[in-house]
């Protein structure tokens, strides 16, 4: 499936704005990104196994909060990453 990346994470993407990746559900999924490009995982999801309050998943452009969602090989996922600053 298809898979955006947010430009804050380019470099562990070589630089990729959208990968190819695969997985039943977005844990997979992550898993899966994190074994094409380590440290990625990190990134987007904590210590504890839950997303990072600053990342949003969507699926075929619906808000995914749960890392249990499941996916079809079909699916986009785009990962997004908020702004911050002042």
């Amino acid at each position: 499936m298809k898979v955006i990346i947010p430009s804050p994470l380019y470099a562990y993407t070589g630089g990729a704005r959208e990968v190819a990746a695969e997985g039943a559900t977005l844990d997979e999924l992550v898993y899966h990104l994190e074994a094409r490009y380590p440290g990625l995982r990190f990134r987007i999801v904590d210590e504890q196994g839950a997303i990072r309050p600053h990342i949003r998943f969507f699926v075929n452009g619906e808000s995914a909060s749960s890392l249990a969602r499941p996916l079809a090989p079909h699916d986009d996922v785009l990962i997004v990453a908020a702004l911050s600053g002042g």
